[in-house]
């Protein structure tokens, strides 16, 4: 059985709770978005763009080791998403701590008045002729999804575990 196979019996659940259904649905999207976009910047980070020998204006560090670490964390918790499928309240607690983190760096990046599109595809952009601004949309979109997703899921999964508990007592 290959891993896609493996993930999409993971899907289903057996209770027909909805909300188990599409919690495991969302961490699977998730972690796709999460495995192309880390790439996407791990791929980036070893090209040659003027961008990368500049600091980043938060965290004040290379863009080209911003890439590197922010891709690798965003591979990492892509795998835990497609692997660790008995996991839900860890999968969904680190696409919430990974989304507010890019939240709150967006933020910061508005409160000093940063103008610029976010570089968060790296060069993959350029290779797909999306213009920045375009690709800058679509990561905030998709920010916004994390976010909520994430949380959401966090919420459901809470409510029924609480609920289990008090049927158990």
């Amino acid at each position: 059985m290959n891993a896609i196979t493996i993930q999409q019996v993971d899907l289903r659940e057996p209770s027909g709770n909805k909300s188990a259904r599409w919690s495991r649905w969302f961490i699977f999207s998730a972690g796709a978005i999460l495995l192309l976009t880390g790439l996407a910047k791990l791929i980036s980070a070893f090209g040659t763009a003027h961008i990368f020998q500049m600091s980043d204006p938060i965290l004040r560090i290379s863009f080209r080791n911003l890439f590197l670490l922010v891709g690798g964390v965003e591979l990492l918790i892509s795998l835990i998403c497609f692997f660790y499928g008995k996991h839900p309240m860890l999968q969904a607690s680190l696409i919430a701590w990974l989304a507010t983190n890019f939240a709150i760096y967006r933020l910061c990046l508005f409160e000093i008045g940063y103008q610029k599109p976010c570089s968060c595809l790296g060069s993959l952009t350029g290779v797909l002729h999306i213009p920045s601004e375009t690709a800058d949309s679509i990561m905030k979109i998709i920010l916004v999804y994390l976010l909520t997703g994430s949380y959401l899921t966090l919420f459901c999964r809470r409510k029924q575990t609480n609920k289990q508990q008090t049927k158990a007592t």
